[in-house]
């Protein structure tokens, strides 16, 4: 791990952008199936030196979803073929434990890592919602039961991506010895969950193992990320509250043996900038002029697990059961409902916006001033940016911020390494 602290970006790329109307702004390219856009927004992210662009991904469809999740490519897809134009960006994208196999995840992620040449992450997700049991002939498991299957499943790829020692593969011609018989290693697992014998059919990879995310917030998501994962992804609504989550995250991945910056905390951060602060609340509620609660209600309470039609969107937030499916999103919302009196008609719009990320509205600097305010005060090792909508929401972010955060010291001038870990000053794991 590099000695200097520095911000890590990453694009969280979502097609018809993160605002449920960015896609209806009149500078707005939509479409999370326009191969050309998501190109061109990645290549912009490299060239600001970005660490990585974010696939999220869902097994689930419906007209009144986000119109960023609607339709989309299968993410693992997207990213070889983002890998083969761009150079330098790392390639994270999700991929479910509970609806997936360990061998064909490890497989598919380390052959992203060998086309990118190391620039592969996989997005560890359990799947929160019940009804993607009904595109897979199985049930959908309880929240903790399912980090259980997550752990098991982790420890089955991190096992298959070291079934071959790094020089396994001679090649030698004039012996005729193709692969070294005495390094390969046969995993021969038997859990509660899965028997994999392995080994995998693929050399290690240029990473040794492509950048492990983890995204939940709960005890049992925590956990996982303390003991597994490289990166993790937050929602966070204030500074005391990122704090604390940074605090506890840190503490439990020193409970685990590791040292406690071998982890990077991204939250989520979705920036509106304009030349004024007036100029960009105004860019914000040109938005949401186009939300209404049609839209903005089905993404309130998919996080809250629970229908609200039953309640005047006038008044507060009602006290719900704890949520089986985004448990910790559905914890922060409820918190930000209670401390600033929002009704649910306020709630519903402000997740319409951030689907309960932090927004910052801003000029240029005061945007800066906002990551280095949670950057110094360790609330984040970095961010996870969210444009409202592609592409100028991203090259306003990149033009106009990026280079303050640059002039400060504070984030990379030029890429020092060609892998995700370089980036993000992680040491290659050995076997």
């Amino acid at each position: 791990m590099s000695d200097k602290r520095q911000i890590h970006l990453g694009l969280f790329l979502q097609g018809a952008g993160h605002h449920v109307s960015g896609w209806r702004h009149p500078k707005a390219e939509a479409g999370s199936e326009n191969f050309d856009l998501l190109r061109r927004v990645s290549q912009i992210a490299e060239q600001a030196k970005f660490d990585m662009v974010f696939l999220a991904d869902g097994l689930t469809s419906a007209v009144d979803a986000h119109p960023s999740m609607i339709a989309r490519f299968e993410p693992l897809t997207l990213l070889s073929a983002l890998a083969m134009v761009t150079d330098k960006i790392g390639l994270a994208a999700t991929a479910s434990t509970t609806y997936g196999e360990p061998y064909h995840t490890a497989r598919a992620f380390s052959s992203i890592d060998h086309l990118s040449h190391g620039r592969a992450a996989w997005n560890i997700v359990t799947t929160s919602y019940a009804r993607t049991a009904n595109n897979f002939s199985k049930s959908h498991p309880e929240h903790d039961e399912r980090y259980a299957v997550a752990e098991e499943f982790v420890d089955v790829v991190r096992g298959l991506w070291d079934s071959w020692d790094d020089d396994a593969f001679i090649k030698n011609k004039d012996s005729g010895v193709y692969a070294d018989p005495s390094k390969v290693h046969v995993l021969d697992h038997n859990g509660k969950y899965y028997s994999v014998k392995g080994p995998l059919n693929i050399p290690r990879s240029p990473q040794g193992h492509p950048i492990l995310i983890q995204a939940g917030s709960s005890g049992p998501g925590q956990d996982l990320a303390a003991r597994t994962a490289d990166v993790v992804f937050t929602a966070q609504q204030s500074l005391p509250e990122a704090q604390a989550f940074y605090k506890s995250l840190k503490a439990r991945v020193e409970k685990f043996g590791r040292h406690a910056d071998s982890v990077a905390v991204m939250p989520g951060f979705l920036p509106v900038i304009g030349r004024t602060q007036k100029e960009a609340a105004e860019k914000l509620a040109e938005l949401d002029k186009w939300t209404d609660l049609k839209s903005a209600m089905p993404l309130l309470e998919e996080r809250m697990g629970h229908s609200l039609a039953d309640y005047d969107p006038d008044g507060p937030l009602p006290d719900l059961p704890i949520s089986d499916q985004l448990r910790s999103r559905a914890e922060l919302l409820t918190a930000a409902a209670r401390r600033e009196n929002l009704t649910i008609r306020q709630l519903a719009l402000r997740v319409a916006a951030g689907r309960g990320h932090h927004i910052v509205l801003g000029t240029p600097v005061e945007i800066a001033d906002r990551m280095q305010e949670w950057f110094d005060g360790r609330a984040a090792d970095g961010f996870n940016v969210m444009p409202p909508f592609f592409p100028e929401g991203l090259e306003d972010f990149t033009q106009l911020v990026v280079p303050i955060l640059q002039e400060r010291g504070l984030f990379r001038t030029e890429y020092t390494g060609s892998t995700l870990r370089d980036h993000l000053g992680l040491s290659r794991p050995a076997l």
